[in-house]
């Protein structure tokens, strides 16, 4: 097989690129080593940046999203009995859209096949070759049975743990990271949010969030250490602990019910640079992950697959081997903007094993020069709402 771009990864990043190739009339085709309905049953982040709203606009592939996606305007920030609104929407004029990951997966893989874009699932043995040339190939089975795909370009969207960036020379890229000392427990249920935004508690215990899919289906959060394992935390004792960290205000319109997913993440902050080497670029989660604090991980994906399609669309259209140097550079400036915005709020909202009383005082102090300030509000909010592209 033969396209100009390949792209390794059926994710939101992987599928988004590919429409918008597509839409450009560029070839390409995308591979995934999973299963659709595995794909899908993914439970992932929730809150859109405009730029990801915008570019499933760009393909007209909104109309669900815009039925069904809560338009928020603001969000919370709780340390014991206090409550900090941020007005994102008075602040910025911006606002987000709480619409799962999941459901945008699902609208750009329902619309693949009536847009003739190829999804092949269920690939093994994936493997990229010549990156560094202009002639780039991956190779991988599929039932069996021994595949080659030639392209101009290889687009790596294939996560943390896929084969695009281990194909980049260790004496060529940089790693930068930060392990965190816990992980969220969090729980899905079709239960009605206890509140109309979303809120980030700092208690005593611990860390919590309380957020939600939808106006009957919520997602809730709670920090604990890495050695905790899922089967010790029935229902009842997470919705128990989610009342004591929320506070009394959220914890009193908290609906209990069965949960639907539960389970533990690991927390960290990663960038590998550079984004691209040669023939091939990486997208998303394969060059970056942030904590879910902040909501950052799905619209870095979306920032990524902006850049490179314009980087691609330039290359094929005018020959410009400019935009796709740039590719890289020009990601990376919005990426460790949000890796720091992340990485604040999570020091800022949770209680680090190691943190004594000099820490929560900055903590303190940090939160109540927020619920005072219009310009720290501004700038929290800022990045909340996405930074420009």
């Amino acid at each position: 097989m033969r396209t100009q771009v390949a792209i390794i990864g059926a994710g939101p990043a992987g599928l988004l690129l590919g429409h918008l190739l597509k839409a450009e009339g560029i070839d390409c085709v995308v591979i995934e080593r999973q299963t659709p309905d595995y794909v899908l049953g993914r439970i992932r982040a929730g809150v859109l940046e405009q730029i990801t709203v915008q570019l499933m606009e760009r393909l007209g592939l909104d109309a669900r999203l815009k039925a069904e996606g809560l338009v928020e305007g603001g969000f919370n920030l709780a340390d014991g009995e206090r409550l900090i609104r941020i007005d994102v929407a008075e602040l910025t004029g911006k606002t987000v859209v709480v619409y799962g990951q999941t459901e945008i997966t699902r609208d750009l893989m329902d619309a693949a096949a009536p847009r003739g874009l190829e999804v092949i699932y269920g690939t093994e043995d994936v493997t990229l070759h010549a990156v560094e040339s202009d002639s780039p190939a991956i190779t991988f089975r599929k039932d069996g049975v021994d595949q080659r795909i030639d392209a101009r370009f290889i687009v790596g969207c294939d996560g943390f743990h896929g084969p695009s960036r281990k194909a980049i020379p260790a004496s060529v890229g940089r790693e930068y990271e930060r392990v965190y000392p816990f992980g969220w427990l969090g729980i899905l249920a079709d239960v009605p949010p206890c509140n109309h935004e979303l809120i980030y508690a700092n208690h005593e215990r611990g860390f919590a969030l309380a957020s939600m899919r939808s106006h009957t289906r919520s997602r809730y959060y709670v920090d604990v250490p890495l050695t905790e394992k899922i089967e010790d935390w029935s229902d009842e004792r997470i919705w128990d602990e989610l009342a004591i960290r929320l506070g009394p205000d959220a914890s009193a319109n908290i609906t209990r019910g069965p949960s639907i997913e539960k389970s533990i993440a690991p927390l960290r902050s990663y960038v590998f640079e550079p984004m691209r080497h040669g023939s091939l670029l990486l997208a998303g989660d394969s060059a970056h992950i942030v904590p879910p604090t902040g909501a950052k991980g799905l619209n870095l994906a979306a920032s990524d697959v902006h850049y490179a399609t314009a980087a691609l669309t330039a290359f094929f259209r005018h020959n410009d081997h400019d935009a796709i140097a740039d590719y890289s550079a020009k990601a990376l400036a919005r990426v460790w903007k949000s890796e720091r915005f992340s990485w604040s709020l999570t020091k800022l909202m949770h209680r680090f094993p190691d943190d004594g009383p000099f820490e929560r005082a900055m903590q303190v102090a940090e939160l109540d020069y927020i619920a005072n300030s219009a310009a720290a509000q501004t700038s929290i909010a800022e990045n909340y709402v996405g930074l420009p592209v």
